[in-house]
């Protein structure tokens, strides 16, 4: 879907080529190219449309690079959470995601290519794409509800981290954490690890408003709406002998689905561009979270080969300009101005995306990887070789992996809780500290991208034809990212790096040289994947309190000896969390 567009074009071609007319006469390409600065500056609502775009990609690919962050194979999962509970949260988004495969480099283009194909014909063979466009609008208007609900919650969430962060830092340069379950806020001495609670601050505000002289009764509706707002709800979806579903959510999550299914309605029945904008944002923003390339080999293979294809559908064929200009669905997103518009295809977005979020996790690996420690350790071994079976002790060593400390939902307290000195190495917690990890090659990947996006508007200018924006966003993107490896001597670790799974080990026991240097891995054992159903000892595991039996069957109180059993034929429920009060009185 994504690379079926994948074009840079002027819409209003007349006042397009009489702009660049007024150029004079005809000039040299270095001549033309030396006139660009002058014409955009006589043009100014030109140069704002193309600020506009670069502006637009750029955000969408740093947003979706942000959002695609997980937990790198170089860190180990913490097992336990706040109080000593299994972190069950974190163990959920820990789920591995299938990436691609080096046939891919093969199989999207021409994939992308019988799409785009096929869609051309169609529309030559229908005169008039006004019913196309309907299918196509109900197609992407059910397809985008998943895309744009994870949207709009994700900037729910955003948003709610500054309304309720965790800590916040004071004039005194105390850093203040918000407590939930105490209902107050606290912090710590100098020197010391000894908590003090201010009593002065006593709702759930941060900064000045802390300060604010608020009711008991106001301050107790803050606390509960910030735990209405922070704490899952539970989503049960069971069809009899089909599904039996039970998700966690926050409620950020259910609204934002709320407002998809909304948008869609308006999209469809209205020919609203901005709607139709904010769902191509939503499919760009999922597309660069779902899809992951693996290996930086991989990646740099199936760029190529949109590379190839999207100069030649642009320059030798009709299909891409046509389906562009026909199709009227959320597969590009249209920059309008007061004079003329243009349009930046969606696959110009998650294409060199997907490639910069794997950028983005790379340094994220980098950053744990470096914090690892080798421990000395004695194994056993059984020596057979001398016809007596001989068990011998040696020392080796083991990787020891660090602690992974999630980054993500971090912005709030980062304004909050950070000095603008320091803006860029937050400390204030772990998880701040952890969320500003260097990113030299993600950075890196985002300066090519954007050289290469000027580098395809200017051509636009020049040449006054649509131009293939992955001719120059491939070589822009990938070239930088390889640079940068072979700079920071860092090659072998970026082509070793993969996201299969396969790096994803513990008690790795490895050789060491006299300078420390890992030499090779010598034995390791794979993570324990997924949850055992057994306790110790074989019992089966309980089931708490308002779950059911995996088959879907409810139950209801004890009656005497009897007990009666019923089960749902269809159920769809959602549970929001207990109310502060009950929810102490029950814990």
């Amino acid at each position: 879907m994504a690379a079926n567009n994948s074009s840079i074009l002027a819409l209003d071609e007349i006042s397009f080529t009489n702009i660049t007319s007024s150029m004079g006469p005809p000039q040299t390409f270095f001549e033309q190219l030396a006139g660009v600065p002058t014409l955009l500056f006589q043009n100014m609502d030109l140069l704002v449309l193309e600020i506009r775009i670069v502006f637009t990609a750029l955000a969408c690919i740093y947003i979706g690079s942000h959002g695609a962050i997980r937990r790198p194979p170089s860190a180990k999962l913490s097992k336990t959470g706040k109080n000593g509970e299994k972190n069950e949260a974190e163990e959920r988004d820990d789920e591995h995601v299938q990436g691609m495969l080096p046939s891919d480099a093969i199989l999207v283009p021409i994939f992308a290519g019988t799409v785009l194909i096929g869609l051309y014909y169609l529309i030559k063979w229908l005169e008039d794409p006004d019913l196309l466009n309907k299918i196509l609008r109900v197609y992407f208007s059910t397809m985008s509800l998943a895309s744009l609900g994870k949207l709009l919650a994700d900037g729910l969430h955003f948003l709610t981290g500054f309304v309720f962060p965790t800590v916040w830092i004071g004039k005194d340069r105390r850093v203040y954490h918000i407590d939930s379950e105490k209902r107050g806020q606290w912090y710590t001495k100098v020197g010391t690890e000894d908590r003090v609670w201010d009593d002065e601050k006593k709702s759930p505000l941060p900064g000045p408003f802390s300060r604010l002289k608020l009711s008991d009764t106001t301050t107790k509706l803050l606390w509960e709406i910030r735990h209405f707002f922070l704490e899952e709800w539970t989503v049960r979806f069971v069809v009899h002998g089909i599904v039996n579903e039970k998700v966690k959510v926050k409620f950020n999550d259910i609204f934002g689905v709320v407002l998809a299914i909304g948008a869609n309605v308006f999209y469809y029945t209205t020919d609203s561009t901005l709607i139709s904008n904010i769902l191509g944002y939503a499919f760009s923003y999922a597309g660069i979270i779902i899809l992951s390339p693996t290996t930086f080999a991989t990646g740099s293979a199936v760029l190529c080969g949109l590379f190839f294809y999207d100069i030649v559908m642009v320059f030798y064929t009709p299909y891409m300009v046509t389906v562009a200009t026909k199709i009227d669905a959320p597969i590009k997103l249209v920059f309008e101005g007061p004079t003329r518009t243009s349009m930046l295809g969606l696959g110009d977005i998650v294409v060199p995306g997907i490639f910069i979020g794997l950028c983005l996790r790379f340094d994220h690996y980098m950053y744990y990887y470096r914090q690892r420690n080798l421990k000395a350790v004695e194994l056993e071994t059984e020596d057979a070789s001398s016809g007596q079976l001989l068990t011998k002790k040696t020392t080796q060593q083991i990787v020891v992996k660090p602690e992974y400390v999630n980054p993500q939902g971090q912005w709030g307290d980062r304004f909050w809780g950070t000095k603008l000195t320091k803006i860029l190495s937050p400390d204030a917690t772990p998880a701040l500290k952890a969320s500003a990890f260097p990113k030299p090659y993600f950075h890196a990947a985002l300066v090519g991208y954007l050289f290469a996006m000027v580098a395809t508007l200017v051509m636009l200018l020049i040449f006054q034809h649509a131009q293939p924006a992955l001719l120059y966003l491939v070589p822009g993107v990938v070239t930088s990212v390889w640079v940068t490896a072979a700079a920071r001597g860092e090659i072998r670790e970026l082509w070793d790096y993969t996201e299969d799974g396969s790096l994803d080990k513990t008690d790795v026991i490895v050789e060491v040289d006299g300078d420390g240097n890992i030499i090779k891995e010598v034995r390791s054992e794979n993570e324990e994947g997924g949850k055992s159903d057994k306790k110790e000892g074989g019992d089966e595991k309980s089931i708490e309190a308002g779950d059911e039996p995996s088959d879907g069957t409810l139950t209801t109180e004890k009656t005497g000896k009897e007990k009666a059993e019923r089960y749902p034929v269809f159920l769809l429920s959602i549970e929001a969390p207990a109310p502060y009060q009950l929810f102490k009185a029950d814990s």
